[in-house]
């Protein structure tokens, strides 16, 4: 049976949210367990990173992910600030999803750090939501010696918002334990919703949520009470109608287990301003050939380059052009890449590059070069070749000679200074 507020019938809370509690720096924590009650902040180190995560004791004092590090040393002086670690947060995050998974198969990772689940064809096994909830947090926690919220309702974006309300929560006396599991069962939808304050739902960002507070909207039920004509004006037809749905608890989307990335790339924040092309056009190939190299572990190709420039004065700029064909291969999106650069005077500074190749597909039709099928085939094959010597000596094994120098080989990783320059 359809409803119009949930699609499906839901008579439980079956849909769960869970999301780690400060991953990254619990991740650490493990790691340095002398630092426990201390104020932790992880991120970019350096005078240009920003947070990824900060202790519940670092929160207290206002800091918070995405914060400039600089701003969270002027805010907590006495917090111990360690650099990101990806490779190892991804690996603790991968066994965490064999866990969710082991409860049911019908998981939908955001990030590193939460997941959504489906768990109304496991009830036999493992019993109702609450109790799935409670279990998977208990056995994440013997498992990896990391907390977890869950929330559990009868729809995503519900479930989301009650995982965090089952957080802790910073004081400056000292973290204040959560709930651990908030559920929001069936007909209590809009009596947990609509008292919350209206920045908590899905694109209500800093603009959007100065137009709405014009209005005389201050929480999700003040949102519910205005007709969503009034909003479409205001906000724009596609916004207005997404919160008025959201507001209303409109949201039949289910957990899509098998989802394929929009896009793959790197960008990178660089310690100094680069004012040459060809300083940058070394890190575009760098990040070029890790790109490609993602792809092609995925089975992935793209029709569309895009490369991202932000310069000395925060001023952002992305260029695109769209290939007649597909293509998965460092030289090809350099070479792509490099002709949006070209055009890109740089004399200002540019603050941070980045390279991303989208219109992915795992059956695209490759074009074939100036040699024919034959000379294809031998591309394909000296690709694959670097791709097995990588695999077994690591990322640095083989590289683009324009990454060599008198400092050595540089690699673009993934998550390498996701969150800033280390100096």
């Amino acid at each position: 049976m359809l409803t119009a507020r949930t699609g499906p019938r839901r008579l439980e809370p079956s849909l769960l949210h869970v999301d780690m509690d400060a991953f990254f720096v619990s991740v650490e924590l493990v790691r340095r367990p002398e630092l426990r009650g201390k104020p932790v902040v992880v991120g970019g180190t350096g005078a240009r990173g920003v947070v990824a995560a900060a202790s519940y004791e670092a929160r207290a004092y206002g800091v918070h992910s995405a914060m400039p590090a600089s701003q969270a040393r002027r805010r907590c002086p006495q917090a111990v600030f360690l650099p990101g670690d990806h490779a190892h947060y991804s690996e603790v995050s991968a066994r965490i999803m064999a866990v969710l998974r082991s409860y049911t198969p019908l998981v939908e990772p955001l990030s590193l750090d939460e997941a959504f689940l489906d768990v109304a064809g496991a009830r036999r096994l493992h019993g109702p939501p609450e109790v799935i909830a409670a279990a998977l947090r208990a056995e994440i926690l013997e498992r990896e010696r990391l907390s977890s919220s869950v929330g559990c309702a009868t729809v995503k974006f519900l479930a989301k918002l009650a995982s965090e309300a089952a957080k802790p929560r910073a004081d400056p006396r000292g973290p204040r334990p959560g709930l651990g599991v908030v559920a929001v069962r069936p007909g209590e939808e809009l009596e947990f919703l609509h008292p919350l304050p209206v920045r908590a739902l899905w694109g209500v960002g800093p603009a959007t949520l100065a137009k709405l507070e014009r209005l005389g909207i201050r929480t999700v039920g003040d949102l519910a009470a205005v007709g969503r004509s009034t909003l479409e004006r205001a906000l724009g037809a596609a916004s207005g109608r997404h919160l008025h749905a959201l507001a209303c608890c409109l949201d039949d989307r289910g957990v899509e287990p098998h989802q394929q990335p929009k896009s793959v790339g790197h960008e990178e924040t660089f310690a100094r301003d680069h004012h040459r092309h060809a300083t940058l056009h070394r890190e575009l190939v760098r990040m070029a050939d890790a790109t490609a190299g993602r792809l092609r572990r995925n089975g992935l190709a793209g029709r569309t380059v895009t490369i991202k420039v932000r310069f000395a004065d925060f001023h952002t700029i992305t260029r695109s052009t769209t290939l007649a064909a597909a293509v998965d291969g460092g030289s090809d999106i350099a070479r792509a890449a490099g002709g949006l650069l070209a055009r890109v005077d740089p004399a200002p500074g540019v603050r941070l590059l980045g390279v991303s190749v989208s219109g992915l597909s795992t059956d695209a039709p490759r074009q074939l070069t100036l040699d024919g099928a034959a000379g294809e085939v031998a591309r394909v094959g000296v690709t694959a070749a670097i791709d097995a010597i990588r695999a077994r000596f690591g990322d640095d094994a083989v590289v683009p000679a324009t990454l060599a120098g008198p400092s050595g080989v540089r690699v673009k990783r993934r998550g390498d200074q996701q969150w800033g320059p280390e100096r």
